[in-house]
């Protein structure tokens, strides 16, 4: 999901550069604890700390690759159209994976529902709370 993520934020920032601040801003957030799943399971099975890092970094890696792919293929042709197609299909995207993959695996390590949907709940909060707080209009 790293691609998408560096895609629309290379498209975010092209059609306003302060949605394309927050956007960065708020990826770069999401990023350590994503780079944490991806290092820690490496370390505990390899017990090398180098491997892990590594990997790790190259997981994220691929966020600047799609704004630079993005960049070599659509800096010349964003129109408003084409912004909002990028925008609904990499939303799209994300929405898909939560929805198939993340909340199955969550629900699958908390059968008895203990805190995946509370959460659910406190992550749309957060969501909710910062379109308020940086009211990008």
């Amino acid at each position: 999901h790293n691609f998408p993520e560096g895609l629309i934020t290379f498209v975010a920032t092209l059609a306003d550069p302060r949605v394309g601040a927050v956007l960065a801003v708020a990826i770069s957030i999401h990023n350590i604890p994503e780079g944490l799943c991806v290092s820690l399971p490496i370390y505990f099975a390899t017990g090398n700390r180098m491997k892990a890092f590594l990997w790790g970094s190259l997981s994220g890696l691929f966020e600047p690759v799609a704004a630079f792919f993005g960049w070599l293929v659509l800096a010349s042709v964003v129109t408003p159209t084409v912004y909002a197609v990028l925008f609904g299909w990499i939303s799209g995207m994300m929405v898909m994976i939560c929805v198939k993959e993340i909340l199955p695996t969550a629900f699958r390590y908390d059968p008895k529902d203990t805190v995946v949907t509370h959460s659910v709940v406190a992550g749309m909060a957060v969501i909710a709370l910062s379109l308020v707080l940086f009211a990008v209009n």
